[in-house]
């Protein structure tokens, strides 16, 4: 049997391949982004089974399918746990909850060897996704102010950024703490808005003012009314800060 991995995370990408060892299984590529997976699809020969994580880099995965004609059997890879797309396990969509287990890895092959996916149950699972998606994107924060507590609308930031082991939020004119990690905030973050482009910054798309290239095959940004200090994507996420930014 062979395999494609399409998975953002190079970690989860990493694991996927490790625990796929101890099955018959060839894996032919790893792939983040809609981008590059189309391109892949446009080149080669369809695999016999693709492992498909729902949010890449530039999108989410079901774009893919507008792109390209995919007869390959399919298992989906999530984070999304919630109750309604548990119900999945009944219908004839293979798919994972991370983080995965060989167990549950077995199942999932063992179920896309033998029960054809439908095409209904493709088009509700994508539509439960997208859904659930737009529900779970935070739109605004709580922060203090003296003895007050302040609303921010997530449109009205800038940045946010790391230091000192507290997280702040970067408005126009204003910075503030945040009870948030930068971990949690690219789960809570739409994807499409805002990137994660090193270890101490998330920067939001249509704040970027200017990039420029830097040492190392990495970028510098320059933001809308943030002069604090600089902005370096770093040399692993630059490609996939590429295919977000396109």
């Amino acid at each position: 049997m062979k395999a494609l991995i399409i998975e953002d995370e190079l970690p989860s990408a990493r694991r996927i391949e490790r625990l796929l060892e101890v099955f018959d299984i060839e894996i032919l590529d790893k792939l983040n982004s809609v981008k590059s997976t189309v391109t892949w699809f446009k080149k080669n020969k369809q695999p016999d089974l693709i492992f498909l994580d729902i949010q890449l880099s530039d999108g989410l995965c079901f774009e893919i399918f507008n792109q390209v004609n995919i007869s390959s059997k399919i298992i989906f890879t999530t984070a999304f746990s919630n109750y309604s797309i548990k119900a999945f396990d009944y219908n004839s969509v293979s798919y994972l909850l991370k983080p995965i287990n060989i167990e549950k890895l077995s199942e999932a092959i063992d179920k896309a060897k033998d029960v054809h996916q439908k095409d209904e149950d493709l088009e509700k699972f994508k539509l439960l996704v997208s859904k659930y998606q737009t529900e779970i994107y935070k739109d605004s924060f709580t922060v203090k102010v003296g003895n007050k507590i302040k609303i921010i609308k997530t449109n009205e930031v800038i940045c946010f950024y790391s230091f000192e082991n507290a997280t702040y939020l970067k408005m126009d004119t204003n910075n503030y703490i945040i009870t948030d990690s930068l971990t949690s905030l690219e789960i809570d973050l739409n994807p499409k808005e805002f990137f994660r482009v090193s270890r101490t910054f998330i920067i939001k798309k249509t704040a970027i003012k200017e990039m420029i290239k830097y040492s190392n095959s990495r970028l510098k940004l320059i933001l809308q009314s943030y002069k604090d200090t600089e902005i370096i994507v770093s040399r692993e996420r630059v490609k996939d800060f590429k295919n977000w930014i396109d």
